[in-house]
């Protein structure tokens, strides 16, 4: 598909199948509570390793399409970012900090306990489940902003990439439209690298999802990675 109009459509088409999908799959994971410790299906200790591992780290911030829902985690497309890097020559390590059902408030919850060491690219995918639960895309702005802030705070500062995600039709056209404006806005003020729909070929397709209708399958993932590469390989070094 060549333009977010196309899978926009799509998704128009299917909204009310996949708002019952999104409901019942991307609601399965939990938000960490302010001051607790990551949910169990986070990373328990994301930069550990068994033996010292001094790549620069590319952090992957996100909700269950970061964390390859339904699949083998060599599926998900950041460990196919990882096998590129590898094809490439490029020496970086990914890490995958996906949770599933996590909304953009979750994620600024866990970014400090994430950042504990040294990150030289970070990519934010948040706010696809704001968007399913019809929370004020303002809000979404701000914690989307907190997390970029934080990162600049690092030193030295990660390069950022900000995946931006479509509502659904359900909420309404008006909605649909300050919820799309979020991420260009964002990535424009912080100096980030803007993917500007995650999803892009891939939402709305049936043969690239799986049965839920929301999360892609391996094949979708492959392109996902295809997506995010784009983005990503001109940061690398």
């Amino acid at each position: 598909m060549g333009s977010l109009a196309s899978p926009v459509r799509i998704i128009a088409r299917n909204a009310l199948a996949l708002v019952a999908a999104a409901a019942l799959a991307c609601g399965r994971g939990s938000e960490p509570r302010p001051g607790s410790a990551p949910a169990a299906s986070a990373p328990k200790a994301p930069f550990a390793s068994a033996s010292p591992d001094d790549r620069p780290v590319i952090l992957f911030v996100g909700t269950s399409l970061t964390a390859g829902y339904g699949l083998d985690p060599s599926e998900a497309f950041p460990a196919l970012i990882q096998a590129r890097l590898d094809a490439a020559g490029l020496r970086y390590r990914v890490v995958n900090a996906g949770l599933s059902g996590e909304t953009s408030a979750g994620a600024r919850r866990r970014l400090e306990w994430l950042l504990k060491q040294p990150v030289a690219v970070l990519v934010v995918e948040t706010g696809a489940n704001d968007g399913l639960r019809g929370q004020d895309p303002e809000a979404t702005r701000a914690n989307i902003q907190a997390i970029l802030e934080r990162a600049k705070r690092q030193v030295p500062p990660p390069r950022l990439v900000l995946g931006a995600m479509e509502a659904l039709p359900n909420y309404g056209e008006d909605y649909r439209r300050r919820f799309r404006g979020v991420y260009p806005e964002l990535a424009r003020a912080n100096g980030a690298v803007l993917i500007p729909f995650l999803l892009e070929g891939v939402a709305g397709v049936p043969s690239l999802n799986q049965p839920d209708g929301i999360h892609p399958t391996a094949e979708g993932h492959r392109r996902l990675a295809e997506t995010v590469w784009k983005a990503l390989r001109p940061l690398l070094s």
